[in-house]
């Protein structure tokens, strides 16, 4: 297997896991839409994946959408809200739901890259 290829592989690898966890985090705020004080969370995918894969450092890409620090190897950042709520809560659900409805189709297009490349493989690998 030539680097690139593996490196192409390794690529999407980690966009499908970093893409299962910004999920996970997404879920997780419209979960808690109604929490009161609930601060919800986030993370830059571009910017965390050019980290992971060493294509750059993390930084901050838009002060509004994103703050650097906190759990997930400093990856989650608090969202900051257009219309912060009386309660605490920074849920806004309208943006939470389209932005877990965008990384679900991106997860999907992630898998489904993966899936052809894995298949193509096996396909010169038989010789068809």
């Amino acid at each position: 297997m030539t680097d690139a290829f593996r490196d192409h592989l390794s690529l999407l690898a980690s966009a499908l896991t970093l893409r299962e966890q910004r999920g996970a985090m997404l879920a997780s705020n419209i979960a808690n839409a109604a929490t009161p004080g609930f601060k919800a969370r986030d993370m830059d995918f571009e910017t965390v994946l050019n980290a992971e894969t060493g294509g750059g450092a993390l930084a901050t890409s838009n002060g509004r959408h994103f703050a650097t620090g906190g759990p997930n190897g400093g990856h989650a950042g608090y969202r900051v809200p257009v219309n912060p709520s009386l309660d605490g809560n920074t849920v806004e659900l309208a943006v939470e739901q389209m932005e877990f409805a965008e990384n679900s189709l991106r997860y999907q297009t992630s898998l489904t890259l993966l899936n052809r490349r894995i298949s193509g493989l096996s396909t010169a690998i038989k010789g068809e």
